[in-house]
């Protein structure tokens, strides 16, 4: 017999994989994603200009890029350094800074009442010259209002004078200061700007600014950036970067400041300026407002061409400034973030991202800085932009009264509510923050909520008892079934998050998986434990991917007395042995027809154990569910059912009431005998025969034939009524 041999053998056909592609604003196309350095992603994301509270225009891109971020590192598996910058150095800090600084100067030194008058009229002729110079049609009724309130604070305290009375006056006083800051502190500024030239003043707003900031990032459970760096921090690095610009011919200096050669950059083959946007190119009104609301005439006037914009802005009086080898200066707005992103990230960058409105200038202009200063045509290789944000379909705008900072949006919904609205849009569109988005991310994030309790309670024995066999439970179809639309899930999640991150596909298939889950469980008289805790498993980790769960990274192993353990593996043990308990009691209190016992039952399951987090749902079969809620939503769930309660109450009384003065209406009726019902429709009728019955209507016209036929019915019908009220009073 000849020995056999190893059979030869060969894999089984591959299939092509589906592989991540994100929209690239410089093609505006989906392209695939291919990071330079292998899983090292060197990402740069513009920041904030920290002069304000941070409004949700702000959440648009930073939840979005957070969302970007994670599924880059935790579903992709990328090494994602992630740089964000806070300009802490602009025009508007500067602006906002000296106005605020001589406002609280002028409020303080509490000027006397000629003086205050003065002011205020020219307050009011500053304000009044910038309302007829405004363009903008959605401005005008801010500057009206403004007006208007400027001018009712004025008469008041010319009111006051003729009164005579001091009080009044000193309170008049102090109203128009309070109620006319914003145009009293620009026309402070237009006055005594130049004299503010404190750099500690221009530090303690953006200071303060980035601190709410951070917390508004905290509170929104956006990631924390790898790195973090600040314009103030890198005055060097900056003027480094603007030297290399000049050396290779494409700066120049003109009286002390620096200017970007766009001329000169456009000239050359390997270079093209506007790669987003090319057809901005010579838009003057854009590039104006890039250069920033303190850029003078005299200053545009030394450019070489209008295009060019600054790289070094010599400081005027009331401007902080550094030195540099071309004056006492400040960065311009463009070149802060090349410098900064090339100190952390060198030469190239994988992926710049930011709002779509600072597509062009700034991000055409980083891009062309950044290559002329190192030679190299490619800086970034990926732009992504997130898309706008409207209010209720509107833009958002002070003026338009629907500015809705991140902290009134946080007063009304969760993080995590807010997440999965911008979670149901894709990341580069318009996402319309309105009452119907949050309740379509309030009936995903009930759905997941629901069906995740539901899971809990079904696999508690597996939780409480992982070492038993007794789990182990022989598949039916329906379990096969189950597994295959997980299995089919995954697929096209995985499919969905390729397809340039698309976070409401995902949540789609989520929610019928969900759904066919939900199903299983009416359906299948025990579930399978191990089947449901899988699946269950698998959609927490897509919304732990999504960054919908809050939680801090612990460092190091956790041990098994560690307090951190998990909660609910804690306490749910208790909980199943109270709820057992109450079960084995209600059913003996039933038996023995003990009502006051099964009222306290009920009053431990309503009233004491949502204040410590607990729901207990009775079910059909005499057993209960145990589900670990937030303790503030069973409150309101609590809160929610009594209001129902009493509107229900409400209601059975107000029916009670209609039903009541009906009945007494018809009794009414019934007492009022037949020649006289219609007589009393004076408005209808002026003449009737000698039994009552309206022969002419109001206005003298005979009845017509049709119309007697239909007053002859409700004639007999009332004579019934007449004769039963008859009838039952004389009994």
């Amino acid at each position: 017999m000849s020995k056999r041999v190893q059979l030869p053998w060969s894999p089984p056909p591959q299939e092509q994989q589906p592989v991540l592609k994100l929209y690239n604003s410089l093609t505006r196309h989906k392209e695939v994603f291919v990071p330079r350095s292998g899983k090292k992603v060197y990402w740069y994301s513009c920041g904030p200009t920290v002069y304000d509270a941070s409004h949700m225009g702000h959440a648009r891109s930073y939840i979005t890029f957070d969302i970007l971020r994670r599924v880059l590192n935790d579903y992709f598996n990328y090494d994602v350094l992630y740089v964000m910058n806070i300009t802490d150095i602009d025009d508007k800090i500067i602006k906002r800074a000296r106005q605020n600084y001589l406002f609280e100067k002028y409020a303080s030194e509490k000027k006397d009442l000629q003086t205050v008058l003065s002011d205020s009229e020219q307050v009011l002729n500053n304000l009044t010259r910038k309302a007829k110079e405004n363009i903008d049609p959605d401005k005008k009724p801010m500057f009206e209002k403004i007006l208007n309130k400027l001018t009712e604070s004025i008469e008041n305290i010319e009111n006051a004078v003729k009164s005579g009375n001091e009080g009044q006056i000193a309170e008049a006083q102090n109203n128009f200061i309070s109620e006319s800051k914003d145009p009293l502190s620009d026309w402070l500024d237009s006055k005594y700007g130049a004299t503010v030239t404190d750099n500690a003043i221009f530090a303690a707003l953006p200071r303060h600014w980035e601190e709410e900031f951070h917390k508004d990032m905290e509170a929104l459970n956006v990631l924390r950036p790898n790195v973090l760096t600040r314009v103030s921090e890198h005055i060097p690095e900056i003027i480094s970067f603007i030297e290399g610009i000049i050396k290779n011919g494409f700066g120049y200096e003109a009286n002390g400041s620096v200017y970007f050669d766009v001329g000169a950059f456009d000239k050359k083959d390997k270079y093209h300026y506007a790669k987003l946007v090319p057809e901005a190119y010579g838009d003057f009104n854009s590039l104006q407002e890039g250069e920033g609301d303190l850029m003078t005439a005299d200053m545009r006037s030394e450019k070489r061409s209008p295009n060019d914009f600054a790289l070094w802005k010599k400081s005027k009086p009331g401007e902080p400034s550094w030195q540099s080898p071309w004056s006492l200066g400040r960065p311009g707005w463009h070149i802060e973030c090349s410098a900064m992103a090339s100190a952390i990230c060198g030469p190239y960058l994988d992926i710049h991202t930011g709002g779509v409105d600072l597509k062009f200038p700034h991000h055409d202009n980083e891009i062309a800085q950044s290559e002329a200063h190192f030679g190299n045509p490619e800086w970034v290789n990926y732009f992504l932009h997130s898309g706008h944000l409207t209010i209720s379909g509107c833009k958002m705008s002070k003026s338009l009264k629907n500015f809705v900072s991140i902290q009134d949006a946080l007063s009304k919904y969760s993080a995590r509510q807010l997440r999965f609205a911008f979670l149901l849009h894709s990341w580069r569109d318009t996402l319309d923050y309105s009452q119907n988005t949050m309740e379509c991310a309030l009936q995903y994030e009930k759905l997941f909520n629901e069906f995740f309790l539901n899971v809990k309670d079904a696999t508690r024995f597996l939780i409480q008892n992982s070492t038993s066999f007794d789990t182990f439970t022989k598949w039916s179809e329906d379990e096969l079934a189950l597994n295959k639309k997980l299995l089919e899930s995954k697929e096209k999640v995985h499919l969905a998050l390729c397809d340039n991150i698309d976070t409401r596909t995902t949540l789609d298939v989520l929610r019928d998986l969900v759904s066919s889950a939900n199903v299983y469980f009416k359906q299948r008289k025990p579930p399978n434990q191990i089947l449901l805790y899988d699946l269950s498993v698998y959609v927490t980790k897509i919304l732990n991917v999504f960054g919908t769960n809050t939680g801090i990274f612990k460092i190091g192993f956790i041990s098994s007395s560690d307090t951190s353990v998990c909660t609910e593996e804690t306490i749910l043990p208790y909980i199943s042995i109270l709820a057992e308990f109450r079960n084995n009691v209600r059913s003996q209190a039933r038996t023995i027809n003990a009502i006051e016992i099964l009222k306290e039952c009920d009053h431990i399951r309503d009233e004491i154990l949502p204040n410590v987090g607990v729901r207990l749902e009775d079910k059909d079969d005499g057993s209960s569910a145990v589900k670990l809620v937030c303790k503030e939503q069973l409150l309101k769930e609590k809160e929610a059912k009594k209001q129902a309660e009493r509107e229900k109450l409400l209601e059975k009384e107000r029916k009670k009431a209609e039903l009541a003065e009906a009945q007494a209406a018809k009794e009414a009726l019934m007492k009022i005998p037949p020649n006289e019902l219609f007589k009393r429709e004076i408005n209808k009728y002026s003449q009737f025969d000698d039994k009552g019955f309206p022969t002419h209507d109001a206005v003298g016209k005979e009845i017509s034939k049709g119309q007697i036929k239909k007053l002859q019915k409700l004639y007999q019908a009332q004579e019934k009524k007449y004769a039963e009220y008859l009838s039952s009073s004389q009994s």
